[in-house]
């Protein structure tokens, strides 16, 4: 489970965590706007959608050892190039490369091989630990990765130079890099080398995926993970809040988030218990409800004194609940009881829909913060994702209503 857990979150941190902590250091490197930086991400969305499918394929027949091993070793590629601090056109090559290779071979073997870890009765958990663990791992590199910009911009960033604020952030790209090549390592060691759950031929494979594609729950459990994601790939835009909105320093505002990201393992693993206890799809629903009236209350507040202490509470609590989030939706595979055998191509499925915030949202979100800037286009933003968190507490519900009672979930 270490493995899985250390390996699931280290293959995401180059084209996501980077940005995530990092990003009023990063634009200022690469010299971006909020919508280059969008456009750039969007091509790892594309690369990733083409990937989920054949992903959910290649997890239900071969070794996730083998495709584990293979994609981490590869990203860590990726990680080197990223060092050279390329432009534009070589940045959205590099996204698009880190699509594939963080996806097909790897996204579907860890979420199959985390299903099968939790069994009938543990699914939350499973999938709670799965999530709580990766966020621990990316809360400890975050906070090294913070130390290592603080002490190459040194004791005032505001008045470092280009050529330092460069070398600074590339001490943290190659953290990363060698981390995610030791996970490639840690993969082929730890991992057995299981045989293929499925031998059968093409006719199988295109079987499969037609069944799982007239699952009518697979794409409700595809629209949840759209809501939920789209409320994580808003953290992104947290350190820019900090910097632009609340006063804070580049340093500071990574600080920030890499610190609130200490709550992403509490809140993954208490979500998987109380899942567990009162049903996946409920604790989905009261989530998203949550989620709902904190981000309307962000979007009508500013940034004025005597409402920061409001600001910081609702920032965090957004926080928790999109975490919780992440560690419950694929855990609703057992709830609404997908078949053992379709794991791999209903993930890939779930996957291919429920990631397109890869694609829209970063163009969305940037193109808002470019037009409006300051407060305003934050307030946009917080809307937006209120009134996306009200599609997933409609759907939520609906499964809710369907499966009120998950398979193997004894009464009290």
């Amino acid at each position: 489970m270490f493995a899985l857990v250390f390996a699931g979150e280290i293959i995401f941190s180059l084209p996501f965590q980077l940005p995530r902590y990092y990003l009023p250091t990063m634009l200022e490197v690469f010299g971006f706007s909020y919508a280059d930086l969008g456009d750039v991400v969007a091509w790892y969305g594309v690369t990733a959608m083409i990937s989920y499918l054949p992903g959910g394929i290649l997890a239900d027949r071969f070794s996730a050892r083998k495709l584990m091993s293979i994609s981490l070793a590869a990203t860590a590629g990726g990680g080197v190039y990223f060092m050279t601090l390329p432009g534009v056109v070589g940045m959205a090559i590099l996204y698009a490369f880190w699509g594939v290779t963080s996806i097909l071979l790897f996204w579907c073997a860890l979420i199959r091989a985390t299903r099968v870890w939790g069994g009938q009765l543990q699914q939350g958990r499973g999938f709670g630990l799965l999530d709580g663990g990766r966020g621990l791992v990316a809360a400890l590199f975050a906070s090294t990765g913070v130390l290592l910009l603080r002490a190459g911009l040194g004791a005032d960033p505001s008045i470092a130079n280009e050529t330092v604020r460069a070398a600074a952030f590339q001490a943290v790209i190659l953290q990363y890099t060698i981390c995610t090549l030791a996970a490639a390592i840690v993969v082929w060691w730890c991992i057995p080398d299981s045989l293929p759950t499925v031998t059968d031929t093409k006719p199988r494979i295109w079987s499969s995926m037609k069944a799982a594609l007239r699952i009518r729950v697979v794409w409700l459990q595809a629209v949840v993970v759209v809501c939920a994601y789209c409320g994580y790939k808003a953290i992104d835009y947290y350190s820019t809040y900090a910097y632009d909105v609340l006063g804070m320093n580049e340093a500071d505002a990574a600080g920030f988030v890499a610190n609130a990201a200490y709550i992403r393992p509490a809140a993954a693993i208490l979500a998987g218990f109380v899942g567990d206890r009162f049903g996946i799809a409920r604790i989905v629903a009261v989530i998203f409800g949550s989620l709902v009236g904190f981000w309307a209350v962000l979007a009508v507040l500013d940034a004025s004194p005597d409402l920061l202490v409001i600001v910081y509470a609702n920032l965090l609590v957004t926080i928790f609940g999109v975490h919780a989030l992440r560690g419950l939706y694929f855990a609703l595979l057992q709830q609404t009881r997908v078949p053992h055998s379709l794991t791999g191509a209903a993930v890939g499925l779930i996957s291919l829909v429920g990631y397109t915030p890869d694609i829209f949202f970063g163009l969305t979100a940037g193109r808002l913060l470019d037009a409006t800037p300051g407060v305003g286009g934050y307030q946009h933003l917080f809307m937006l994702l209120a009134s996306v968190a009200c599609t997933g507490l409609l759907v939520a519900s609906v499964l809710h209503r369907g499966f009120a009672r998950p398979a193997g979930l004894r009464r009290a």
